[in-house]
């Protein structure tokens, strides 16, 4: 199918893409950065917007710094830029492993840290990491700026705390420094969209975990850290019977989407076991 017909407009600047957003949101306008989400439901008409707003030439938005222990990722910046180690502490070889689940190698040379985020598709990578460790987002709006916590910003099957008139501009993670940490997802094939997918991280304090951060994505309308599961870690030894026992918690709060593939029991096996294994991993 073809897109049906819309008006392309290629801002300079932040500031011009949120004046643009701000006029055009109410009619239909959309931003467009990699594409990779937007495009293909265009294509089948899921999505009808009136105007595109192409943030691509707004250097501003593309790149990644590290400053006070914190790494800021331009929400234009590709996901092909994670290939490699960006920063140092635990995200600097967690980042590079977990890209490596993100669709194939054509999108992620596209793809846009910010879209992804933005999207807040369940099954998104880096919604997951944002919720797990606890990151933020910067948004700019026409009155003013603001820093949403990954708590306060998923607010459902791609629904953000984003107002009409907000451009996501950046997004903020931890760098974790001294941290272990593991993930594990599920998929039908390599590339396909996570079923199931944990993320941990936590400190190592005389032999007991500490500080943990457990997220889960891909099972419900929305990432989210397990706080039932992270208190079954910590203070505790990393062994196996302490990560069933988080294991349980995690299944014990679960709030499961289900389709006519997928049944609730059946996607609380898939947490239990990528729970499991993300923590098998953070130890291997």
């Amino acid at each position: 199918m073809k897109t049906c017909g819309f008006t392309y407009h290629r801002p300079e600047s932040v500031a011009a893409a949120v004046a643009l957003l701000a006029e055009l949101a109410p009619r239909g306008g959309r931003i467009l950065a990699g594409g990779q989400s937007l495009v293909p439901m265009m294509a089948y008409r899921m999505a009808q917007p009136g105007h595109l707003i192409d943030i691509n030439r707004i250097t501003a938005l593309a790149g990644v710094s590290v400053e006070a222990g914190v790494l800021r990722i331009g929400a234009a910046t590709r996901h092909a830029v994670f290939s490699k180690p960006v920063c140092g502490g635990a995200l600097g070889p967690m980042l590079p492993f977990i890209s490596g689940h993100i669709a194939h190698a054509p999108i992620r040379n596209r793809g846009t840290f910010g879209g992804s985020l933005a999207n807040a598709d369940p099954a998104s990578e880096w919604c997951m990491v944002l919720a797990a460790l606890d990151g933020s987002v910067e948004a700019q709006g026409t009155e003013r700026n603001r820093q949403i916590p990954a708590a306060a910003f998923f607010n459902g099957v791609m629904a953000t705390a984003l107002r009409d008139d907000e451009l996501l501009t950046a997004a903020r993670l931890p760098v974790l420094h001294g941290y272990q940490w593991g993930f594990y997802e599920i998929n039908r094939r390599a590339g396909d969209y996570a079923m199931a997918m944990c993320l941990v991280a936590y400190r190592l304090q005389d032999g007991l975990m500490t500080d943990v951060h457990l997220g889960i994505g891909g099972a419900e309308a929305f990432p989210r850290r397990l706080k039932e599961a992270e208190a079954a870690l910590n203070g505790q030894p990393a062994g196996a019977q302490v990560f069933a026992r988080a294991a349980d918690a995690a299944v014990t709060v679960l709030d499961p989407m289900t389709d006519h593939n997928m049944s609730a029991d059946f996607r609380r096996h898939l947490v239990r076991t990528a729970v499991t294994r993300a923590l098998a991993g953070s130890v291997a």
